[in-house]
């Protein structure tokens, strides 16, 4: 049966292949399957498969007017040795819980398991729909899509990609991954703003239709690749199907018995991924959201009423800075009744007003979630303490989860195997992750500090790390938020761009 794709704000439909390329829908909504097909292959089966082989089962389901060798193409050119495992998404027991690695990839951040293979996805579904405009991919970032996406589309034919982060707001290594990027089609641009601003000026650009009708003169279309797009967001469903397979093909989960997942979430597609996982018919209990700092998400799920007027708190857990979960809007036009009516009118109140309020019926459909959140202080010290008592270092993302974990425990008393999804490799924010495990470390320089948590965490230093040690700073555009669609017109018209602004060595 193929599964078409409908616009959370409208009656708009499209398949699989048109959802990957448009990225957003005309109308601003986000685009999800219309119906969410069943996993119908034993796990049993599912245990004795590999990475690629799990991807193919799960995807399949979900991009039904892609062909079976399109799709397996897509994902053995996406799953290979950009990452330094085998397993690709390897699973570490510690601390009673099992901490889901999705940082093996060519950026060390989970946004590789779904940036290396979108790329793919989209020149493939370019082809299938006759797109003969040069596809111009559009991001936001935080701090981890931006490199891996700039990783993933670098030199791919037919597309160019530009990437905006908020200048001071991400980490130092995030930072220099991200400036030191090579391909003639890459542009990245700092912003004088947070990362909501970042987000809110890409969404403004692919909702100006004018700017659209002029890109089309030119020979461009736009598309993204953030987790708004189902290219990206279908992808990470693959992980915790196979997660799920691997605990029971290691004895540690009998065939049916439930799993708890735990997520450090900002924009929300990755917990996402796993409701969509549960609804597929994965043995998913409770779908546990981590927040930090910036718990607008907690509060939501707590109260019923999603606000985003508060303070925006720069923390150590970057890519958690967020006060407008984009791919929240999926859940809430689910828990509505997929009424796109009722969703749009929510929408529009958290555009006008900043915030909304769910009826009691829509409340009932968030059952499946349990929220908390983890002060910089529990985070820092969750760190110290799992290095302790096991020798396992974390980043700073994944110990809100921990921490966030340790408190659902402390609530329910609920020991269902717990799966961790650990979404970044300490060795992205060493700093913070040192500082927490003595103070001591903080006077030592990014790169030294990488050298100290490979000795003392006996890990080796990622390649991600070493690349840049020395790399060149290609980028060092920096431009207020009301200069962004001008500076991606520039970019486009091939005119050289050049900022007052430049970014240091390390």
């Amino acid at each position: 049966m193929e599964v078409m794709y409908k616009s959370t704000r409208s009656s708009q439909t499209v398949t699989a292949s048109q959802a990957i390329l448009k990225g957003l829908a005309d109308d601003g909504g986000l685009f999800v399957p219309v119906t969410i097909p069943k996993l119908d292959i034993p796990v049993s089966k599912l245990a004795g498969m590999n990475y690629q082989e799990t991807a193919y089962e799960v995807m399949s389901r979900f991009f039904t007017d892609f062909t079976e060798e399109e799709l397996k193409d897509c994902i053995r050119k996406a799953y290979d040795d950009k990452f330094d495992t085998k397993e690709i998404a390897p699973l570490k027991e510690a601390d009673g819980a099992y901490y889901l690695e999705l940082f093996h990839g060519a950026t060390i951040a989970f946004k590789d398991m779904a940036l290396s293979i979108l790329p793919h996805l989209l020149t493939t579904s370019a082809k299938k729909n006759n797109v003969k405009n040069e596809i111009v991919i559009l991001t936001a970032t935080s701090g981890d899509t931006g490199k891996a996406a700039l990783a993933g589309f670098a030199d791919v034919p037919h597309t160019k990609i530009v990437v905006f982060y908020p200048k001071g707001g991400v980490s130092p290594i995030q930072e220099k991954q991200m400036v030191t990027q090579k391909g003639d089609n890459t542009f990245v641009v700092g912003i004088k703003g947070n990362f909501d601003q970042a987000q809110s000026g890409v969404k403004e650009i692919f909702g100006n239709k004018e700017l659209a009708k002029y890109m089309d003169e030119k020979g461009f279309q736009f598309s993204c690749a953030n987790s708004i797009n189902v290219g990206r967001l279908i992808p990470q469903v693959v992980y915790y199907v196979y997660a799920y397979a691997k605990l029971t093909a290691a004895g540690k989960l009998t065939d049916g018995e439930l799993m708890n997942v735990v997520v450090p979430t900002g924009n929300f597609g990755n917990i996402l991924a796993a409701f969509f996982a549960k609804n597929m018919g994965l043995p998913i209990g409770k779908l546990i959201c981590a927040s930090n700092d910036n718990k607008v998400l907690y509060d939501f799920f707590t109260t019923g009423t999603y606000d985003k007027n508060r303070e925006f708190i720069l923390t150590n857990s970057p890519s958690m800075d967020i006060l407008i979960s984009s791919n929240l809007e999926r859940l809430i036009y689910r828990i509505a009744g997929n009424d796109d009516v009722k969703n749009q009118e929510l929408m529009k109140a958290l555009s006008t007003e900043g915030k909304y309020t769910i009826t009691d019926e829509m409340k009932e459909g968030l059952k499946d979630f349990y929220g908390n959140y983890a002060t910089e202080a529990e985070t820092a010290k969750r760190i110290r303490d799992l290095y302790e008592k096991t020798g396992y270092i974390i980043d700073t993302h994944t110990a809100v989860a921990s921490c966030v974990y340790q408190k659902y425990l402390a609530d329910t008393k609920d020991t269902t195997t717990a799966v961790i999804a650990s979404t970044a490799s300490p060795f992205k924010f060493t700093r913070s992750v040192m500082k927490a495990i003595d103070e001591k470390y903080d006077a030592m320089e990014d790169f030294a500090l990488a050298d100290e948590l490979s000795k003392i965490g006996k890990v080796k230093i990622p390649r991600a790390i070493e690349e840049i040690r020395t790399a060149e700073v290609r980028h060092n555009t920096v431009v207020e938020v009301d200069e962004m669609e001008a500076t991606v017109k520039k970019f486009l018209n091939g005119t050289p761009i050049q900022s007052p602004t430049s970014i240091g060595g390390e």
